[in-house]
């Protein structure tokens, strides 16, 4: 079998490290699709619709455009992903500054929040979309993040540093925010931005090794 290029469709650095992690050098190539637009109340269905719109985004691209990175964009696997919190019954995405990032710190300590990620994987191997589309899946993986009670000084200094401006859920486990996480329920890489687990089973039901894309 020929193994097609992985290429991810999210400019995270999080998500790409992972994947080098895990062995898989991924063509990075954000998609230009607009999460604005889209507005849910359900949070699996609404990680799962964005994820399935970047990839969806970047499919397109790839199947009418040429790639300096990628010698065949008809034979690639498009990842996408998409991640947001939930606490108290409400979902937060990324703070829009840093007077939002305290405010939702102010809420999050002390609290169980459920940290949602929709994965979506698109086969290129065909020359019409819909075919491609045919062989897609998506999915989503929830963790629970128990929250450390800190102080307002440590919410402000963490905010400070910039890193919970980046991040769904204001926070990012791999960085400074990890000293603020008292435990994880279910899988920690999917609260980084993509599940690995999730990401073998996802390959394995398309017919392919995850070792395949080693490198």
């Amino acid at each position: 079998m020929n193994i097609p290029t992985f290429v991810l469709a999210s400019a995270s650095p999080a998500r790409r490290s992972l994947l080098e992690t895990a062995g898989i050098q991924a063509v990075v190539c954000p998609s230009d699709f607009d999460e604005g637009q889209i507005q849910m109340q359900d949070a699996t269905k609404l990680v799962q619709v964005l994820a399935q719109g970047k990839a969806e985004a970047v499919a397109k691209f790839l199947l009418a455009n040429t790639h300096p990175h990628i010698p065949n964009p008809k034979s690639c696997l498009v990842l996408g992903c998409d991640s947001i919190l939930l606490i108290d019954g409400e979902i937060h995405g990324k703070p829009k500054d840093a007077e939002e990032a305290i405010s939702r710190w102010q809420k999050m300590c002390g609290k169980v929040g459920e940290l949602y990620t929709g994965h979506a994987l698109i086969d290129t191997r065909f020359d019409d979309f819909d075919e491609a589309m045919e062989r897609s899946l998506i999915r989503c993986q929830v963790t629970k993040v128990h929250f450390a009670e800190i102080t307002s000084r440590q919410i402000a200094a963490y905010v400070a540093t910039g890193e919970p401006l980046a991040c769904a859920g204001c926070f990012a486990l791999e960085g400074k925010g990890g000293l603020f996480v008292e435990q994880i329920e279910g899988c920690h890489t999917n609260v980084i931005g993509l599940s690995l687990p999730l990401l073998r089973k996802m390959l394995s039901e398309m017919g392919y090794d995850v070792t395949d894309f080693w490198s």
